[in-house]
């Protein structure tokens, strides 16, 4: 089988491997259907990351499932799910826990997509093993079109768990939301205005993210508002400077999650104002599986449409090239899906 590996900055190809399989009890075999890139794939296309290939890359997709063990029985082939961006059993105590990212029962890190905690393959592969697929794969509602939810295995979900049961928790709240990556940013704009925030100001350097957020619901600035604090802040820049300023624009008591990832340097936070204020600082690899459902019930019903946020549909075939030059969000789509 095909499988699609960075290579270098700017350089992806078509290798040949060993066709995914049934392995271990529990076990299906899925083939992606509707793939995208996650904000992180482009960035390690970019070349922007530590990341050294060849491997395979990609780790959010919609897929059929192909073959399943006598363990995954709940499943049946020819279900569409969606496939989680990191590897789990569902059962262990950490996954007990809701830390399915950081699952017992495999390598630390383990994930698709990036060379950690193991190869696992990608998300732009042929096929694809997934264990436990009881327990890790999502199915989706019926009718739901998997074009729709292809980010829903870690960009989608993890903007969704930055900011929506927050709101859910304090209705009408003010929400700043620091953007700057390709997506996520955007995905929790759109959250926050279907849940309904009190106020949504997205702060972007770009002027199509910024087009794009008002669209979705908030108001778009270049820099952040002079004098307004915010009961919810989001970092969706993944830059140092930004996460700070956000962080000095917190009310008392408030709540702010970095989705973005900081390679190398120290990253500096304004400790005065968090102290003073009572901020709650999170961050970390997002434990998406718990989530997946609610969010596909939120595109299922017409709360939320995430299709704007997406920049163009992709051959499967025509992958490597296209991906090499950095599309936004673009849906990579097999044929007879």
């Amino acid at each position: 089988m095909r499988r699609l590996e960075y290579v270098r900055r700017g350089e992806l190809r078509w290798a040949e491997v060993p066709a995914a399989r049934v392995q271990e009890p529990g076990d299906a075999v899925v083939r992606p259907i509707a793939s995208t890139t996650c904000d992180l794939d482009r960035a390690i296309i970019a070349g922007a990351t530590p990341f050294v290939g060849p491997f395979a890359i990609g780790h959010e997709c919609v897929a059929e499932v192909v073959d399943i063990d006598d363990g995954a029985a709940t499943l049946r082939p020819g279900q569409q799910v969606v496939v989680p961006w990191h590897i789990c059993c569902g059962r262990c105590a950490r996954c007990g826990r809701g830390l399915t990212s950081q699952c017992e029962r495999v390598p630390r890190y383990a994930m698709y997509g990036v060379p950690l905690g193991g190869d696992w393959g990608g998300l732009f592969d042929e096929l694809v093993r997934v264990p436990w697929a009881s327990q890790a794969l999502v199915p989706l509602p019926a009718g739901l079109d998997p074009a729709l939810v292809a980010s829903a295995g870690d960009n989608l979900t993890d903007a969704w768990r930055a900011v929506g049961p927050a709101l859910r928790a304090a209705p009408e709240a003010r929400v700043l939301i620091m953007g700057g990556t390709p997506s996520i940013g955007l995905y929790v704009a759109m959250f926050a205005a279907a849940v309904g925030a009190g106020a949504i100001d997205y702060v972007d350097r770009s002027a199509r993210r910024r087009t794009q957020a008002s669209a979705l619901g908030a108001t778009a600035h270049e820099t952040t508002p002079a004098g307004e604090e915010y009961e919810i802040i989001v970092d969706a820049s993944a830059d140092r400077g930004a996460l700070a300023e956000g962080l000095r624009h917190a009310a008392p008591g408030a709540r702010c999650h970095s989705v973005g990832i900081f390679f190398g340097d120290p990253t500096p936070l304004p400790l005065d104002v968090m102290y003073t204020h009572g901020v709650t600082f999170t961050t970390g690899r997002p434990d998406v599986l718990a989530d997946i459902p609610d969010v596909l019930d939120l595109v299922a019903d017409g709360t939320v449409d995430p299709a704007p946020i997406f920049s163009g549909e992709i051959a499967w075939e025509d992958a490597p090239a296209a991906l090499a030059e950095l599309p936004r969000k673009p849906l990579v789509l097999r044929s007879g899906r």
